[in-house]
């Protein structure tokens, strides 16, 4: 474990935190609500594309100027910041200070602006920046320039293997009261989605009906082609029986912890997928009509727990399917290119 500490004073500014893999839905925005924090508590992750100002526009980028920073299709605009931004859950900072002239936000909350927004209380040099405003997952990002990692007392947060994994955490739902569609699922299949493309090699990718299909089915049929030659994408990993003959591209979790994608042992090519995403596809349960222990009295029907039914179709979000896709070596194919800039174009249309 560590604490991340001022680089001027040595003033701690965090609780001891562990080191985990970027969540997936670190850099999204979702709608206009309050969500929650984007980290675990006891938790930090470090995020090594740069971030903050300054910005350029596409524009003002040469190709081979964008492809050397890992960017391989248009984007509104490149962070040619400080790479290595270290981003901890709001209620793990200590000993730090709004700066009230840097407070800007859209709607309930900041936005991060105008540049860092919180001060270390010791010395008062800027220190992170805190975003909490509608639309944004709360987190405090530090400026790798502003602070040090010290070693902390403590255990820190045990890295599970795959099985144990599986075992001991819980898989986010999809569907959240009341009746809206989890936007952590819908960052997730964003970013799924765009790597099941550039699997697919342009070619129509068929999955099996019930939950994987209520996920991916409806965007694979319209951004992909329809008939043959067709590939069959399945889920795969840790405590599922082997895909067998005839798959294409498997599903497969990535390790919350350590960033590590699983690996099918056969070869086959494998979609990275986030892990609560994937083991609620991989092991969900259904809700009991009647009590393990017996059944309802006769002529009483259980109303309780109330099963939850979304208000639309699932939506994957393309903010992030393009962020995603537009780091993809594979996007530079004319075909895969002409998706990514009809998505572009029209980021809300069918089936986003």
């Amino acid at each position: 474990m560590v604490v991340l500490a001022c680089a001027v004073c040595g003033a701690a500014l965090t609780a001891p935190v562990s080191r985990i893999a970027l969540p997936v839905h670190a850099r999204h925005k979702y709608g206009h609500q309050l969500l929650p924090p984007v980290m675990e508590s006891g938790t930090y992750a470090v995020d090594h594309e740069p971030s903050g100002p300054p910005w350029r526009p596409w524009n003002e980028i040469a190709a081979d100027e964008a492809e050397a920073r890992g960017v391989f299709a248009p984007v509104p605009a490149l962070s040619f910041g400080v790479p290595g931004a270290m981003v901890v859950a709001p209620g793990d900072t200590r000993g730090t200070v709004l700066i009230p002239e840097r407070c800007d936000g859209y709607c309930l909350g900041l936005d991060g602006r105008d540049g860092p927004n919180l001060a270390c209380v010791e010395c008062g040099c800027a220190v992170a920046t805190r975003i909490d405003d509608c639309g944004y997952w709360q987190a405090v990002w530090f400026d790798p320039r502003a602070v040090r990692r010290v070693p902390s007392d403590g255990a820190g947060r045990r890295a599970s293997d795959w099985e144990a994994l599986a075992r001991e955490r819980e898989p986010v739902p999809p569907i959240e009261p009341p009746g809206v569609w989890s936007p952590f699922w819908s960052a997730a299949a964003g970013v799924a989605l765009a790597h099941l493309l550039a699997a697919s090699d342009g070619a129509a990718v068929t999955v099996a009906d019930g939950p994987v299909a209520g996920t991916f089915g409806r965007a694979l049929d319209t951004l992909l082609p329809t008939g043959p030659p067709e590939r069959t994408a399945v889920l795969a990993g840790p405590g599922m029986p082997s895909s067998g003959p005839g798959t294409d591209i498997v599903l497969v979790p990535v390790h919350p912890r350590t960033g590590e994608v699983w690996q099918p042992p056969d070869g086959i090519p494998a979609v990275p997928l986030a892990f609560d995403v994937w083991a609620h596809l991989a092991f969900r349960q259904e809700w009991l009509p009647v009590p393990v222990t017996g059944g309802m009295p006769p002529g009483v029907l259980r109303d309780d727990p109330l099963p939850r039914h979304p208000w639309g179709s699932f939506r994957p979000d393309s903010g992030m399917f393009l962020r995603t896709l537009a780091r993809l070596p594979a996007v530079r194919r004319p075909w895969l290119r002409r998706v990514h800039d009809r998505v572009r174009e029209h980021p809300y249309a069918d089936p986003f």
